[in-house]
């Protein structure tokens, strides 16, 4: 089975976030995919199938399979554009979400997501406790959004993963203005097995909806403040939220002993 190592939203090895792709005939079993993707220990492992004129994209974490993962299908793309359908300049995926589609456009590569909802919550002790802080607000979809003071906040907090793996979120992500990208964010998953992932594209399928309206600007360049970094440039269109990035190949193997 060939395997490849993508860092996604970045155009550097060694930065944004890594991601493995497999793409197959079929799936195997859950048991195998599952012992991939905890053997690889990355934030995510991508699964890609072709099925007549559509791929089917399945993600896993170390810990478990996941809904719904925005840098492993940058990576998944990158993939297929490079290796599979070169000459293509869209390729129609389908997973968990539903159906989305993703497009070549220069250097970047521009996913299509339904966009999160921002319910407002109340914050709680438990959240003060896990952040350390005082969040200015709080909203909650598939995952958790806090709004901080500043940039320096998000860049400095100290999080206790413990406490944050109890909250109700599949992600646990704080953010504010940015001073030279228009937000900067931070985001955590311990309950997935990574404290810290190093750039998230479906949370900020949540965090550009919130800095649109907030700035009043259709189109958002976020930062992710991760030790590794990324760049995530964002457009919200409707119901929908559309995430662009750069990505990198890093290696190309094969995995064997199955």
């Amino acid at each position: 089975m060939k395997q490849y190592i993508i860092d996604a939203f970045t155009d550097k090895i060694f930065s944004g976030n890594p991601a493995a792709v497999c793409v197959l005939n079929k799936f195997p079993n859950d048991d195998i995919m599952q012992s991939i993707a905890t053997e690889n220990n990355l934030s995510e492992t991508a699964f890609v199938v072709k099925e007549n004129e559509r791929y089917h994209i399945r993600w896993f974490t170390p810990k478990s399979e996941i809904d719904f993962c925005g840098h492993a299908t940058l990576a998944a793309a990158f993939v297929l554009f490079n290796y599979y359908a070169q000459d293509a300049d869209s390729l129609n995926l389908y997973g968990q979400i539903g159906e989305f589609t993703v497009r070549r456009s220069g250097e970047l590569i521009r996913m299509e997501f339904p966009a999160y909802k921002l319910k407002h919550i109340e914050i709680t002790e438990i959240m003060i406790e896990a952040l350390g802080t005082i969040p200015l607000a709080a909203y909650k979809d598939r995952d958790i959004l806090f709004v901080l003071r500043d940039e320096d906040e998000v860049r400095d907090l100290q999080p206790d993963m413990e406490l944050i793996s109890k909250l109700d979120g599949a992600c646990v992500a704080v953010t504010a203005k940015g001073r030279e990208y228009d937000c900067v964010s931070r985001v955590f998953a311990p309950r997935y097995g990574m404290n810290e992932d190093p750039v998230t594209g479906s949370t900020h399928c949540m965090i550009a909806p919130y800095w649109s309206r907030r700035l009043d600007k259709p189109e958002i360049t976020a930062f992710q403040a991760s030790d590794r970094t990324g760049i995530l440039y964002c457009e919200c269109v409707d119901d929908n939220v559309i995430v662009s990035g750069k990505a990198v190949l890093f290696s190309i193997n094969d995995i064997v002993g199955l």
